[in-house]
Order: C-alpha cells, then structure tokens, then sequence
C-alpha cells in the first residue's frame, strides 16, 4: 500500500529550514543556509570603476573573482566602518557573490509554521526580497529571499562584467 502524499496536486511553498542569521544596523536578517557557500571575514577588496555605491568591488577568493556588495548600502542603510565582526558572506546565485553583513550569528532550524508572510506595506515600498518574517522566541528575523536581493539589472550586468573579464 502506497502512502499519498498529503499535498498532492497543490503548490505550497514550504519555507521552513535552516537560515543563518545576520545582523545590519540593528536589525536581524536570515537567508537560506543551502544558498550559502562560505562565510569569510573581512578582506581587500579591489574597487571597480562605475558601479552602483552598493558594490563594493570584487574579491579574489581561491582564485575566484567573485563581486562582493555591501548589504547596508543595497537595503539604503547608513555605511559602517568594517569591525573584527564585519564579514563576506558567499552565496551561491546561479553564480558566487560576496555580501557584506555587520555579524554573523547562528543558523536557525525556522518552522515553517513560525514564519509569516511579509506585512502589507503598500505599494511603494518594495518587499518581494523579503521571503517571510521568522518568529524566533520574542524576536523576528527578516528572511530574505537572496536571490531577489542580488535580482537586478546593476547587478545582472555586472556579474557578467566581473565573469567576462575573468574567464
């Protein structure tokens, strides 16, 4: 006898899993842990002419040249000066792409019953990054959907500048 699958025929998206958690300016952030490559401290960083303020340059990673991007900036946050605390997280878009976050914290096991759609907040503000609001003990983490985050033209077209000038 064959066991159904209890949600045959029907889309749901199951947003329960694992996420490392993050903080920018106070605020507490997750992603996926699968989208997460490697987590590295703060290192040179070589500048490229004509980019968005947002980018930050490009990395040479174990011989990957790979864009890194300050989260701060992207979210339209105050800059910070980099700490001991300051690290690149590597996550994986379809290509590499380094992402700089204030501390790093911990990787959470978020249920999926623990996690609310975002809050309606009108259409001029922009939330499809946003995955969902994790609810963690008292506190709420803002899952973001990585993918979506880097999901731009400035950032398409250069990654396939940083792609073209290093193959």
């Amino acid at each position: 006898m064959e066991a159904e699958p209890e949600n045959s025929g029907t889309q749901t998206t199951v947003l329960g899993g694992k996420y490392l958690t993050f903080s920018l300016a106070g605020e507490e952030y997750g992603l996926e842990i699968l989208k997460v490559r490697e987590i590295i401290g703060i290192m040179d960083i070589t500048a490229l002419p004509r980019v968005p303020p947002a980018v930050k340059g490009v990395i040479n990673l174990r011989g990957k040249v790979i864009p890194v991007l300050d989260l701060r900036l992207k979210f339209g946050l105050e800059p910070a000066e980099y700490t001991d605390e300051t690290c690149i997280v590597v996550v994986d878009v379809g290509s590499l792409v380094g992402v700089i976050v204030d501390t790093v914290q911990e990787v959470l096991d978020i249920a999926d019953e623990q996690i609310d759609p975002p809050p309606p907040l009108g259409a001029a503000v922009d939330t499809t990054f946003v995955l969902g609001m994790g609810k963690v003990k008292d506190a709420v983490k803002i899952l973001l959907d990585i993918d979506q985050v880097l999901r731009s033209d400035e950032m398409t077209s250069l990654l396939e500048s940083v792609t073209d000038d290093a193959g």
